[in-house]
């Protein structure tokens, strides 16, 4: 009885109608070819149920077939905040189709960021999506690979490709709404000030506090965990206890800041109007609601992944990609 062989690269190729170059372009992923021939090749993988030879392949492209999402805080910050999850989810997607597996590396509270860069420093990637950096060391330590490399947020080198929110018209939209609800003394509870989120949020507070000509200097850095929002937010409100406003730079620590009103006596929003960041799924589960602005992890990650793939091609994408929010409005405001 004779055993049945497996299918084999030319096998696909002419199941799809294309030449074994073109099949192999789109298995490998080296150059990019017209979308129906990328599709043809695909539904011919599928019906023959082809797998390719993996170290014959990373032979040729001299590539191991994944790439990394990094992740410069730690385990617990990472798996306590919906965000990252999200943005995770938004990686696997921009890779599901092409054969490339997607990892993930934390950092570990007492080892710091020295492990992921000897991780991606060495043969385990063929590039990286790097999420919620602090500073600008960790992002020249990466982009100084030969690898390609592509940011979810403004890493602040210039010529690295990267992707983000509007975060200067969003916090000024946030800031705008809390003026137009009649608030009278607005307070922020922003982001870390070593992350250009922190930073680009507290700049559209305080310019769209300055265009209405008001002060915008009651602030209180957070670092956008629930405990580090309730306490700056209880710390600012117990030194300024005439603010009727908080605009705070994650829905996390806005959920934190609510408790801390709690603790105070302050309602929310009968005596405290609060505006969130990131439309997250905390904005929903908190008591109230919260209003906040949309920030969408997942299609954040998602336009990274798909830069970071026309990097992997050869082909340089457009660079930053800058995404727009919006206002959601719920309870708190």
């Amino acid at each position: 009885m004779s055993q049945r062989t497996a299918p084999t690269l030319d096998d696909v190729a002419r199941a799809a109608g294309v030449s074994r170059a073109t099949a192999s372009r789109v298995i490998n992923g080296v150059v990019p070819v017209s979308q129906p021939a990328a599709e043809a090749v695909r539904r011919a993988v599928e019906m023959l149920g082809y797998r390719p030879n993996t170290a014959a392949r990373a032979l040729v492209t001299r590539r191991v077939g994944a790439v990394v999402v990094l992740v410069p805080e730690t385990e617990e910050r990472v798996f306590s905040d919906p965000f990252f999850p999200r943005a995770y989810h938004g990686a696997l997607e921009a890779f599901r189709h092409t054969g490339i597996h997607v990892l993930l590396s934390m950092a570990h509270p007492h080892d710091g960021v020295d492990p992921m860069l000897a991780f991606f420093l060495s043969d385990h990637a063929d590039g990286a999506i790097v999420i919620s950096h602090h500073g600008h060391d960790f992002a020249r330590a990466v982009a100084a690979s030969s690898r390609p490399v592509v940011f979810v947020g403004n890493p602040g080198v210039p010529g690295l490709a990267y992707v983000d929110v509007d975060q200067l018209k969003a916090s000024a939209t946030a800031t705008r709404h809390l003026i137009d609800r009649g608030a009278h003394t607005i307070g922020s509870v922003t982001g870390p000030m070593d992350m250009a989120a922190g930073v680009e949020r507290l700049r559209g507070f305080q310019q769209e506090l300055a265009e209405a000509g008001r002060s915008g200097h009651l602030i209180a850095e957070g670092d956008f965990t629930f405990a580090g929002g309730e306490a700056a937010a209880y710390d600012l409100l117990s030194h300024h206890p005439g603010i009727d406003a908080l605009f705070v730079a994650s829905d996390l620590m806005a959920s934190g800041a609510i408790r801390a009103a709690e603790r105070l006596g302050r309602r929310v929003p009968d005596d405290l109007l609060i505006v969130g960041f990131d439309d997250s799924v905390v904005a929903t589960q908190s008591i109230p609601t919260l209003t906040t602005m949309e920030n969408r992890p997942d299609v954040l990650a998602r336009t990274a992944g798909q830069m970071l793939l026309e990097k992997l091609n050869g082909t340089e994408p457009e660079s930053p990609v800058i995404l727009p929010s919006r206002l959601v409005q719920r309870e708190s405001a």
